[in-house]
């Protein structure tokens, strides 16, 4: 007996409604290899066979507005549904960059030669929603089952460049190996004709998704990929002090740092991103500030805010937003910081002045102190090995002690209290304020009237 997938009832409506008006509807794409992993999805992607653009737009029409999100490549979405339904093509490499194709629609095209366009075997599986037939003409299913990774049709894979990001991410996703043909395939790939936009659509997925994300990143690096993210392969053989790293590189401590941040995700992607990306470009300033001494001690002297340009340069090169820049930015200046202020023995003023710095960047204490939770176990010492981190819980204990883990207190003495005063704007204005500022993190006051007194008195 063919096994049986619960799909949403509007799916099944469609698909009757398809196979009333003389064609056949599939469950195509991620859906189906979810399910066959016994994972929930509801990203429906339906190909229709045995019916032209023009009479499936008819037919969907019926279920509400119909819009061509991109309908040179034969695919339609009917408003307020999480479906899209296309045509089946076929794709052929007619010039340079992720446009050059030539697109054909073929309504009678079989599910086999139709499956074919597909980057990798587990994704060219189909289900059939009315009858629970599953189609597998390249052996994706197998795959699955041995966790390996195949090109469905390798004459054409790279015709793509983008799918050597996507294999790095479906084999970290899902703990599967590429096989020895498909490394070579993606070794020969060139991504350097991809838009930033494409390249951090699958960032998100690996960082977002994978329980190891080191595993995609070793992949980019096995294959030659990470020569496209130079920021990144710089990373790669540079020295660490085995005291403090004794798991080697500045690469295999970030790739360790992943993976301990990956634990670290809530699940909200918003506060998740700007995590997994702080981890991947935390130790950016290495490669350009490690230096071995006359002791022959290796360090790196103020690496925190010399990766902090380079973090930006590369997540620009991906489009990422700025104000999750900024967010990075900040995690990566000031990454060490939970560890340096309670070794240090800093007291309430220190705390609050970076209090200050992460909410101008967007952060708050609990973030940082996630990121710094991560990079302190990505490590192979023995009190990360034990998991232990006692100035993370102090650091975050201090934050809460003060009122300041999720929000930095905000300035008690504003423009109008020093107009109040009788004082004019202008250049002093700012020199106040921030003395005002220096006085509320050194005692905690709140009383506008109580810090001015002081300022202006000295």
């Amino acid at each position: 007996m063919e096994p049986k997938f619960p799909v949403d009832q509007q799916v099944r409506d469609v698909a009757v409604s398809i196979r009333d008006a003389g064609g056949r509807a599939l469950l195509v794409g991620g859906w189906v290899r979810d399910r066959l992993l016994g994972i929930g999805s509801k990203d429906y992607d339906l190909e229709v066979f045995g019916l032209t653009l023009d009479r499936l737009e008819a037919v969907l029409s019926r279920f509400g507005e119909v819009i061509a999100i991109g309908r040179s490549f034969g695919v339609l979405h009917i408003k307020g549904m999480e479906m899209d339904v296309a045509i089946p093509r076929r794709d052929s490499k007619a010039g340079p960059g992720h446009r050059g194709f030539v697109v054909d629609l073929d309504p009678d095209l079989g599910f086999e030669e139709a499956a074919r366009r597909r980057d990798l075997t587990i994704n060219s599986i189909g289900y059939d929603p009315l009858s629970g037939e599953i189609l597998d003409p390249h052996g994706g299913i197998n795959d699955l089952a041995a966790k390996r990774l195949r090109a469905t049709d390798p004459a054409h894979f790279a015709e793509d460049s983008l799918r050597g990001l996507r294999v790095a991410q479906f084999l970290a996703r899902f703990d599967m190996k590429a096989d020895r043909e498909l490394q070579e395939l993606c070794a020969g790939l060139d991504l350097s004709d991809l838009p930033g936009e494409r390249l951090q659509e699958e960032f998100r997925k690996l960082l977002l998704k994978a329980d190891r994300p080191s595993a995609g990143f070793e992949f980019l690096r096995d294959t030659g990929l990470l020569q496209f993210f130079p920021e990144l392969l710089a990373m790669v053989g540079v020295p660490q002090d085995p005291v403090w790293h004794p798991e080697g590189t500045v690469w295999e401590h970030t790739l360790m740092v992943l993976d301990e941040a990956a634990r670290l995700r809530t699940g909200d992607g918003e506060e998740d991103w700007p995590l997994m990306l702080g981890a991947l470009c935390h130790d950016l300033g290495k490669p350009v500030t490690t230096e071995t001494g006359d002791d022959g001690k290796i360090r790196s002297p103020g690496h925190e805010p010399a990766g902090v340009p380079v973090a930006e340069r590369f997540l620009g090169e991906l489009r990422v937003s700025g104000d999750v820049i900024a967010e990075v930015s900040g995690l990566v200046r000031h990454h060490l910081a939970p560890m340096t202020l309670v070794k240090d023995g800093a007291t309430a003023k220190g705390f609050r002045r970076l209090a200050r710095r992460l909410a101008a960047a967007g952060l708050d204490a609990r973030q940082l102190h996630r990121l710094a939770t991560a990079d302190h176990f990505g490590r192979t010492t023995q009190e990360a090995m034990a998991r232990l981190f006692p100035e993370g819980a102090e650091f975050l204990h201090r934050m809460e002690e003060l009122s300041i883990a999720e929000e930095a207190i905000p300035d008690a003495v504003l423009g109008r209290h020093l107009i109040a005063r009788g004082l004019r704007p202008g250049r002093d204005f700012g020199t106040i304020l921030e003395a005002c500022r220096e006085v509320q993190d050194e005692t905690g006051w709140d009383d506008p009237d109580r810090i001015l007194d002081q300022v202006l008195a000295g």
